[in-house]
Formats: structure tokens, C-alpha cells, sequence
């Protein structure tokens, strides 16, 4: 469901594939080619949330924002399963692992890769191209090519699947 919240209405490109059972309401800005999966939820009644092009956020995941403390994802960021982002700052290209939580004022480096049920306390800033992992997040080390590569893989077909899913709703 799409909801206005007191005058502002989620803007969502025309390209974004966004599932049922979703829920986006207030000012919020969705990309091209980005995605919203089953039972998300992204709240834009506090502050503005700003998703860039083909971004992912998988299922059942949370967006919100503190009073003056907009949630932005750059361009081509993947959100796993079940993530929790509360304004907070995600660079192109970053990873946030399944199960984890990124508190406000974090902020996630671009092409950084967060690993899954990982905690990014409130302010914390998040190398460029590092893996960080634990709760609280602590940088483990440099990415590889290996590690870029699966990152791009992964935002590459959930952009090719959202592509899919979204002819099968017209």
C-alpha cells in the first residue's frame, strides 16, 4: 500500500518494481530499477527518505527517520532480508547483511559490505570498501575482488528479477 502522510506523497519511479504487501507512505523518493520487496516497510513521516536507482530492499525489511535525520541509499545499494535502517547513510554500492540494524547518523562507505545480523551503532561511519561484521560492527578487513564481484552480482539480479516481477503486474 502507498500512503500520503500529511501532504507528501512517496515519488516512485516508474521502472521500480515495488511487491505486494509493502507498504510506503509519506515523502519518500524510490529510483529507477529499484525494489521493494514482500512485507517491507518504509515510513517517510519523520524526515525524507531517499532511495537512489537500483537498490534493493528485500523482504520484510524496515526504513525509517529521526526528526531532521533523512535516510539516504545511494545508487545501486543492496538491503538483505530483514534489515532495519533508521536514519542513517548507505553509499553506492554497499551490502547491509540480513538481520542487521543501522542506527542514525551511521554511515556506510561506498561499495562497503556489512555482514548479516550485524549492529552499526548510532554516528558510526563505516569505511569504503570494508567488510565490518558484530554487534557493534567492527571493520574485519579489506573487500577482494571476490567480495566485489558477489555484490554485484547480487544488486545485478535483483534488478533483472524486479524487472519480472513487475510485467507480471500489469
Amino acid at each position: 500500500m502507498i500512503y500520503p502522510y500529511k501532504g507528501k506523497v512517496p515519488k516512485i519511479a516508474e521502472t521500480a518494481f515495488i511487491a505486494d504487501f509493502t507498504t510506503i507512505t509519506g515523502d519518500v523518493e524510490i529510483g529507477e530499477k529499484s525494489s521493494v520487496w514482500f512485507n517491507s516497510v518504509i515510513r517517510g513521516d519523520v524526515a525524507p527518505t531517499v532511495i537512489g536507482k537500483r537498490v534493493n530492499i528485500q523482504d520484510n525489511s524496515v526504513l525509517h527517520q529521526s526528526p531532521n535525520n533523512p535516510l539516504i541509499l545511494e545508487d545501486e545499494v543492496t538491503i538483505g532480508h530483514q534489515v532495519i535502517l533508521h536514519s542513517c547513510i548507505i553509499r553506492k554500492k554497499a551490502l547491509i547483511g540480513m538481520g542487521s540494524i543501522i542506527l542514525d547518523q551511521a554511515e556506510i562507505g561506498e561499495g562497503a559490505f556489512i555482514g548479516a545480523g550485524s549492529l552499526v551503532p548510532q554516528g558510526k561511519k563505516i569505511p569504503p570498501n570494508t567488510l565490518a561484521f558484530g554487534r557493534p560492527a567492527k571493520v574485519i578487513r579489506e573487500l577482494n575482488e571476490h567480495d566485489i564481484k558477489e555484490m554485484d552480482r547480487i544488486y545485478t539480479e535483483y534488478a533483472e528479477k524486479a524487472q519480472y516481477y513487475k510485467s507480471l503486474q500489469k
